[in-house]
């Protein structure tokens, strides 16, 4: 997997978008124009996507697909659709890119010398509180 998956790949002929009424800034324009971007592109018919890499991003984004198996994404932040859009493709082209990282290998550490000497004198220190608490005997 290559870690730009911008490169050599258009996924713009699979993405679907609506638009609809916005909550977002904008006054009297929000009542009046639909500015609410929605971005929907469906993970398991994509033609671009290699099976590894969809079953990679069904696993990984699991919680923003839908039960149909689309991956749907909304902007309203802007005040126009044009703005929203360009702001929902750049959030979804981010989103691929994070999710089809490769993960870093995590390198085993032991703890320090003196790491292991501070828990040792905690541990003392916090079972003499603990001795100093029960009750005494005459």
């Amino acid at each position: 997997m290559e870690n730009n998956i911008n490169e050599g790949r258009d996924f713009s002929s699979e993405l679907i978008f609506s638009f609809s009424r916005s909550s977002g800034p904008g006054g009297q324009n929000v009542n009046k124009v639909s500015t609410k971007a929605e971005l929907r592109f469906h993970i398991l018919n994509s033609a671009l996507l290699s099976q590894d890499e969809k079953a990679l991003l069904s696993d990984k984004l699991a919680k923003r697909i839908n039960k149909a198996g689309e991956l749907i994404l909304v902007s309203q932040s802007e005040r126009t659709q044009l703005k929203n859009k360009e702001v929902v493709i750049e959030k979804f082209y981010s989103l691929l890119r994070r999710a089809l990282a490769p993960r870093k290998k995590r390198k085993p550490t032991r703890p320090s010398e003196a790491t292991r000497e501070k828990r040792l004198e905690d541990k003392r220190i916090k079972a003499q509180q603990k001795e100093q608490r029960s009750k005494i005997n005459p």
